[in-house]
């Protein structure tokens, strides 16, 4: 779903202009693969729980069952979403803080469900050998002709078929978001959802292209990656307008929660000074609140936080996630043991969700009294069990191994965290193998000690043979 587009690159020098478009062809292919660890995942209970509710009945209405397809947040200030190379779709946070609506949100997961079941991302490879096919050929004529002493048409025969295998490559790509297009208006009109999301929001990256000059003639599509926006915007109208789902309202329960992450995501994001200019304390709202409270919580107020916390919690004090977000302020301005009751109660209206688990677990710990640390494990075993993908929940878990003097799981505890995290293959490695000495043989953590070697060991020696 991005709006920006290649530009054309050739320049006075040939060689100089060779080495563009064989590093662009590449960029182009590593853009459409891009690789999830080298973004931040942001974490929050509320924003997950709402994307997946957006996402499920677009899943039931492409065939498959609500959670199959998982809906990721980036903190990425840029306006775009993309599919890695599994059935997960990675939105990230500036498409939320542009999106006016859920349903243009929607819209745009409804697209990226179109790449999911037609395999795009998987796919991109056949697009990427029939490129590198013309260009290996290209190479090898131009080579020859030089060789032979024809320098400036060998020259000429390289340029040509790297611009050729360039542009083979982007017609690839845009035929693919054109059938993403078809397929999401599809997903929608079947979910019962209105177009007129996903229509809002194409209208927003062209007003974007308009703002940077992004020229929108077709003698200029040849060097983009998608179609012009003017384009899928004329073809989706067709679509959209004749679908029974055009006037349906939207669900308001699911705007109101989208307003209130939304206003929730820039508090966290933002600088303080724009989000308290954006939300006075004129302004009451929930949304209001929620942004205000994370702004002041980051610029060391926490008191002000907490006044708009309780705000919040006199217009529903069981909502669990107001109820988090009071047991953060408290416990990371230094007051853990009062956290603990909020963080409880969150944690019991929210059924265990493993977010809220580990941070009444951290806040459990962070008390340092040695009759919370049970309670601690407790809830740090069930977070992990629920969500095994939590780096920061592994790391809770080994301190209460450790405590324990259970040494041998505090080292697997580390070791789970460390594979989680980018770049400590080594001391995943470490840590999997000090467990491995001290878990009995054949028993399930040894096992899992076990796998989680072998795979950081691998990645070990592929980075030692790529220096």
């Amino acid at each position: 779903m991005s709006f920006s587009a290649p530009q054309h690159l050739l320049r006075a020098d040939p060689w100089r202009a060779l080495v563009r478009l064989l590093v662009t062809a590449i960029l182009l292919v590593a853009v459409a693969v891009r690789p999830v660890a080298a973004q931040s995942i942001l974490r929050d209970a509320e924003t997950e729980a709402l994307l997946q509710d957006m996402m499920d009945p677009l899943l039931v209405a492409a065939g498959l069952q609500p959670g199959q397809v998982r809906v990721h947040l980036l903190g990425e200030r840029s306006i775009n979403a993309f599919v890695a190379g599994s059935q997960d779709i990675y939105v990230f946070s500036g498409l939320i803080e542009a999106a006016g609506s859920a349903e243009e949100v929607q819209g745009v997961l409804a697209h990226e469900l179109g790449h999911v079941m037609g395999g795009h991302a998987i796919r991109v490879n056949d697009g990427a050998k029939a490129a590198t096919n013309i260009s290996l050929l290209s190479l090898l004529l131009g080579a020859a002709a030089i060789a032979a002493g024809a320098g400036e048409a060998g020259m000429a025969a390289m340029m040509a078929g790297q611009q050729a295998a360039l542009g083979k490559f982007l017609a690839f790509t845009r035929v693919q978001e054109s059938t993403a297009d078809a397929a999401g208006a599809q997903y929608l009109s079947k979910a019962g959802i209105s177009g007129r999301g996903s229509l809002a929001f194409f209208k927003r990256l062209q007003n974007i292209e308009f703002r940077y000059a992004v020229k929108q003639d077709d003698d200029q599509a040849y060097g983009r990656t998608h179609p012009l926006s003017g384009d899928r915007i004329q073809a989706l109208r067709e679509v959209y307008m004749i679908d029974p789902a055009w006037e349906k309202p939207a669900d308001p329960a699911i705007e109101a929660r989208f307003q209130r992450v939304k206003a929730k995501l820039e508090g966290y994001i933002a600088e303080p000074e724009r989000t308290l200019r954006k939300f006075p304390e004129s302004n009451t709202s929930v949304p209001a609140r929620y942004a205000r409270a994370y702004a002041w919580h980051k610029s060391a107020y926490p008191q002000k936080a907490l006044t708009e916390v309780e705000g919040l919690l006199k217009a529903d004090p069981n909502d669990p996630y107001f109820l988090e977000l009071e047991g953060q302020v408290l416990l990371e301005s230094g007051r853990p043991k009062d956290a603990i009751p909020p963080l409880r109660k969150a944690v019991a209206g929210s059924r265990s969700q493993p977010l809220i688990s580990a941070t009444l677990g951290h806040a459990l710990i962070a008390t340092e009294e040695p009759g919370n640390f049970a309670e601690a494990e407790e809830v740090l075993k069930t977070a992990v069990a629920l969500d095994n993908q939590n780096p920061f929940a592994w790391y809770q878990l080994g301190i209460v191994y450790a405590n324990k003097g259970d040494q041998a799981r505090a080292a697997l505890a580390s070791a789970e965290r460390y594979s989680l995290e980018g770049g400590q293959a080594m001391l995943a490695l470490r840590n999997a193998d000090l467990a491995m000495q001290g878990l009995p043989e054949g028993s399930p953590d040894w096992i899992r000690a076990q796998d989680i070697s072998l795979v950081a060991r691998a990645e070990v020696e592929r980075e030692r043979k790529r220096r």
